[in-house]
């Protein structure tokens, strides 16, 4: 059982780039799917997440109207697609994972019980 983050990469300021996180061993039926990012020197941030079951998503402040999740339908990615790049939207993003988390918990770190290793994201000129 293992989550797998992926795409991250070097971008200037304003472009895109697609976060995949997948997941080998299980589905994500029934699962709640965080993306988290950390900053050096940073605390870890949360910053966008989905059910699974209901489809309900929630996005941070700092990413809402530039960042898309989203997920396949054979249930075994989630991606992050994220526009209009700043930054200071560089970082290592983590993917994380737990079955049957209330969508209103899907901020909290501890919370999780898979964790991707991490894809870095830089985003400069």
């Amino acid at each position: 059982v293992q989550l797998q983050a992926s795409g991250g990469g070097l971008v200037q300021p304003g472009g895109s780039l697609r976060l995949s996180c997948t997941a080998f061993g299980f589905t994500l039926d029934d699962y709640v799917v965080g993306w988290f990012r950390q900053a050096p020197g940073k605390e870890r941030e949360w910053v966008s997440c989905i059910s699974s079951t209901t489809g309900t998503i929630y996005y941070s402040d700092s990413v809402k109207g530039r960042f898309t999740i989203s997920r396949d339908n054979a249930k075994t990615t989630e991606y992050l697609q994220m526009n209009s790049l700043k930054p200071e939207d560089t970082a290592r993003y983590f993917c994380a994972a737990r079955w049957g988390m209330k969508i209103r918990d899907c901020t909290t770190t501890k919370l999780y019980d898979y964790w991707g290793q991490g894809t870095l994201v830089t985003v400069s000129s």
